[in-house]
């Protein structure tokens, strides 16, 4: 009687362990998922994953094959829910899909006394696309995080649709967002993954189910609901988290980085993608990336900050063919760089004077007085190679030629030294000149810019 009563104890002690785990282990997925808006994505998997393995190596092994401590998208999407506190749920965005303009004004943020960003300013209107662009270090990633709500800014104001954000918590922006290295959750399935944030704005099972069929769809991965994220392919990975971010229809969806895992031939193909969702749901999108080739084949326009401020805002070719300043023509594609003086303005005729008494004019009277220093800058396609001398050609050593798909780019070299690229298309009829090979190169200079050496700004 003693060991019988002492084995039904044994088993109610058990099962209330498993009980108080499972809860535990729900809880903490819910924490998590309440808190990543305010992670690092590298430290939310990470830290999620030593969480775990602390939880796991403190339950009998016995109990790890208990079906209620798996994860199931029916009883943990919404035990995990009602648990949420009330009146700090998350907003129900299902009828959130009406399209809103983006504004970001005098956005001001430091970090230990030292700004990061300094009066940013810029617009992205409904549905448009607009890329930040710039180099590492220069603001673009503290800009995103200011709109997603992950950091307050010191100064600024920051208005999605009519709804100035400054009180808003980032869970309640209805803003989506997509990290470059995706943070999916890695034990759950690629269905549960999108529906893991319908379930949390408390969508009925069948409606969630829905949508997800419609996500799957919408990215093309039908037929791989049940897979976990370690089965798929990093395009596939980056496909599930764009779906789980658009999933909620949120009036923003915000891309840091998102292609920068990917080889290039992917990349690419995926560009493509993710134009032709974002032009078919038409949500307002802000990318940030440094990639210029990705900005200018996704974005309407191009927002380039350099050191923490807003350089030129405009379309991919207004920007290619009209920088506003030396950072943006040099940042963006490839240029040529001559040091000069302004020699003299004969009409609308501007005379540089350039390293060994060679001479280039501008066909338009530049803002500078004579005397003024200047960097004058073009493109490779500007430059036209011939065998022969003329009078406005300057002499070149060809150093090597490289083929790059449909062009070939030549590398040269001036009397002065100083470093030349041209490029042209290749057809059969090409021919590759000899490293060494004494050159005249033709500068088209009606597409020069001209800049004072210092500081920059365009004239």
């Amino acid at each position: 009687m003693t060991e019988n009563c002492s084995r039904v104890n044994s088993n109610a002690s058990a099962k209330y362990i498993d009980y108080k785990v499972s809860n535990i282990y729900k809880s903490k997925i819910f924490f998590y998922f309440q808190h990543i808006a305010i992670l690092e994505v590298a430290s939310f998997a990470s830290w999620h994953a030593a969480c775990y393995s602390t939880l796991m190596n403190k339950i009998d092994a016995t109990l790890l094959s208990k079906p209620y401590l798996r994860l199931t998208p029916e009883s943990t999407h919404s035990s995990v829910c009602s648990s949420q506190p009330q009146g700090n749920q998350m907003p129900d965005t299902q009828n959130a899909v009406a399209r809103k303009r983006l504004s970001v004004h005098g956005l001001t943020h430091s970090y230990g006394g030292q700004n990061a960003v300094g009066d940013v300013s810029f617009d992205v209107e409904a549905g448009e696309i607009v890329a930040l662009l710039g180099p590492s270090g220069c603001g673009k990633s503290t800009v995103l995080r200011a709109i997603a709500g992950l950091i307050q800014p010191k100064t600024g104001k920051i208005v999605l649709g009519e709804k100035d954000l400054a009180n808003v918590s980032a869970r309640s922006r209805g803003v989506g967002m997509v990290f470059q290295n995706y943070a999916l959750f890695p034990h759950l399935t690629v269905a549960e993954n999108i529906a893991y944030p319908l379930a949390c704005q408390q969508l009925p099972r069948a409606e969630r189910r829905d949508r997800v069929e419609e996500m799957l769809s919408l990215v093309r991965l039908g037929g791989y609901g049940n897979r976990l994220p370690r089965e798929l392919s990093g395009g596939q990975q980056q496909r599930v988290a764009v779906a789980r971010a658009i999933a909620g229809r949120p009036s923003l969806l915000l891309l840091d980085e998102p292609f920068g895992a990917l080889d290039r031939a992917l990349r690419f193909d995926l560009q493509v993608e993710l134009l032709h969702l974002q032009k078919t749901l038409g949500i307002t999108t802000l990318i940030v990336t440094h990639d210029q080739e990705e900005a200018q084949s996704l974005a309407n326009r191009l927002v380039l900050m350099n050191k923490g401020h807003v350089e030129q805002i405009d379309t991919p070719m207004t920007v290619y063919d009209r920088p506003k300043s030396l950072f943006v023509n040099t940042f963006i594609g490839q240029a040529n760089l001559l040091h000069g003086t302004v020699l003299r303005f004969d009409g609308e005729t501007t005379l540089i004077g350039l390293a060994n008494e060679k001479t280039l004019a501008l066909p338009r009277r530049l803002n500078f007085t004579i005397g003024s220093k200047v960097t004058i800058t073009f493109r490779p396609e500007e430059v036209r190679l011939s065998t022969r001398p003329s009078e406005t050609a300057l002499p070149v050593r060809m150093t090597v030629s490289v083929p790059l798909g449909p062009s070939l780019v030549h590398d040269l070299v001036l009397e002065d030294g100083a470093g030349l690229r041209a490029s042209e298309v290749r057809g059969p009829s090409t021919t590759i000149p000899e490293p060494g090979a004494q050159l005249f190169a033709e500068i088209d200079a009606a597409r020069c810019h001209a800049f004072p050496a210092e500081p920059e700004s365009i004239q």
